[in-house]
Order: C-alpha cells, then structure tokens, then sequence
C-alpha cells in the first residue's frame, strides 16, 4: 500500500481493497445511454460488458453517511445492480431530465425513515424538482409510499457530517449545472464532474490539485456543451491532477480503443467501478 499522504498505486486505484469510503460508479453514459435504442454501430453491439453504460450518476459512502448524486432514469436497475439500501441524502447537478427523472425511485430509500430526505442542489435545480413533482414538496409527509424530502439550496460550500461538499459551477448549456468537489479526514480529496463544457477560472482555483477528478468526456468530436476527449484531457492538465477517470460516454468512443490511447493516469470509468478514497494507515 502507498504511505500515508500518497496516492495509491496504479494497481491498487483498479483494484481497491475497498474501505467503508468509496465512491461507485452507477452510470457513466450520456443522456441516451449505451447501447442507444435502434443502433448497430460497433460499440452498441459490443460484446464487453464496459460499453453497457447507464445514465451517470454516483453513490459516495462513507462516515458521514450514503449519498446519491443525481436521480437518473436508470436509478432503480442501479440499485439493484449495486444492492442500495440506503441513501441518506442526494446531492443533484442540474436539472436536465437524464439527471432527475428517476425522482419517484428515491421512494424506496423513504419508507423506512420518518425524517424526511434531504435534497441539495442550486436554487434552480431545486425549483425545477418542485416543479416537476410537486406531490412531493409538500410541508408535511403526506404518505408513507411517498417520497418526503428536504430541499436544502446551496450557494458555497456545506458539511455533511465530517464530509466538506464545495459546489463547483461550470458551463454546460443554458441550464446551471455543478461539479463537487469532497474532502473528508483521512480520504483523497475527490471531484465529480458529469457535465461540463468549461470551468470557469473560480471554480478551477477550487479543484486545483484534487487526488482523484471525475469529468466529462463524451466523444472525439466536439460538441457545443459537453468536453471533448481531447478537451477533456488539457482540462485535467490544467488542474494539475494526478489521477482521473472519464465518465458521461457517448456510444462514439469504444471502450477497449480509448483506454489504449489514454495515459496510465487516466481511465475510462464504467457502470459499477467503486474507488477507494481512504488513505492508508501510516502504521
């Protein structure tokens, strides 16, 4: 194992001896997902199970607790696919509908609690989820089936137990969309990044020198709000990170053909890749 303050190895970053700190994968595609309906091109047809890609979104556990970013359209195969129990708060990064529209599944991490679920996202976002489902921002917890949430706006950063969450804004079409960034006692600072087409010069300060950076890459091409992967990795260079991983993927990049172009630092993230973020003991 790495020392103390070090990052892990290359070996032990693909394959974590997990920790009750990590973070999971549970969709890494773009808003259509992979294989994309009616398609035959080579990658929607692939055989390898890493070009089987859902809508992005993440699950963080660790001390402070289990927690959802984003509620896409896919969130219930994913939790059943990754066994969820429990999510103890959701954290949204915008609200385009790949991202939110799996709402009414956060039902099933409501029934067993009576203290209602705490939602974090902009002022926007929030509305937006208002707007969308408003049977369920009601004052009180109408019904034990329902989801029954807390909507808690942010506008600069916020604790969630020992957890640090920095809300990092970024361009990405006309919707108000964020990253986060995580720091915790013992872990790798760790950003997540699912959409994203620049990163204003504040928001870079804030994730300068991050351990571990998720972003966006969703094609070769360019596209007018989503990085490219060539933009994807100057950004990543930019922001001086040492290790990183692609997410929000379009069926255009194969799996198998971008990871051999890649540096060693960076990798292809993939529906159910879990990330050990505790750093070793110095003992």
């Amino acid at each position: 194992m790495a020392r103390s303050g070090e990052l892990a190895t290359m070996s032990e970053l693909f394959h974590p001896p997990l920790t009750d700190l990590r973070f999971r994968f549970l969709g890494t595609s773009t808003s259509v997902g992979v294989p994309v309906i009616g398609c035959e091109c080579k990658v929607c047809q692939s055989e390898n199970p890493k070009d089987e890609r859902s809508r992005s979104s993440g699950y963080l556990e660790g001390p402070f607790g289990k927690i959802l970013i984003d509620s896409g359209p896919d969130l219930r195969q994913q939790a059943l696919r990754e066994e969820l129990k429990e999510v103890d708060a959701v954290l949204y990064t915008h609200a385009h509908l790949d991202h939110v529209v799996g709402f009414d599944e956060l039902r099933a991490f409501c029934w067993r609690k009576d203290d209602p679920l705490p939602l974090y996202g902009s002022p926007e976002t929030l509305d937006s989820l208002s707007s969308m489902f408003p049977w369920a921002f009601t004052k009180e917890k109408v019904n034990s089936g329902y989801v029954y949430p807390a909507p808690i706006p942010f506008e600069g950063p916020f604790m969630i137990g020992n957890l640090k969450v920095t809300p990092i804004e970024v361009d990405h079409g006309r919707v108000r969309t964020h990253g986060f960034r995580f720091d915790h006692p013992g872990a790798r600072s760790f950003a997540y990044i699912s959409d994203v087409k620049e990163i204003p010069g504040q928001s870079r300060k804030l994730l300068r020198g991050v351990d571990i950076l998720v972003i966006d890459a969703l094609r070769e091409e360019n596209h007018p709000t989503h990085l490219s992967v060539a933009e994807s990795l100057e950004m990543i260079e930019s922001l001086e990170v040492s290790r990183a991983y692609l997410t929000h993927i379009s069926h255009e990049l194969d799996c198998a053909a971008l990871c051999a172009k890649l540096p060693k630092s960076i990798s292809i993230a993939y529906d159910g890749l879990a990330l050990d973020l505790q750093l070793p003991s110095s003992s």
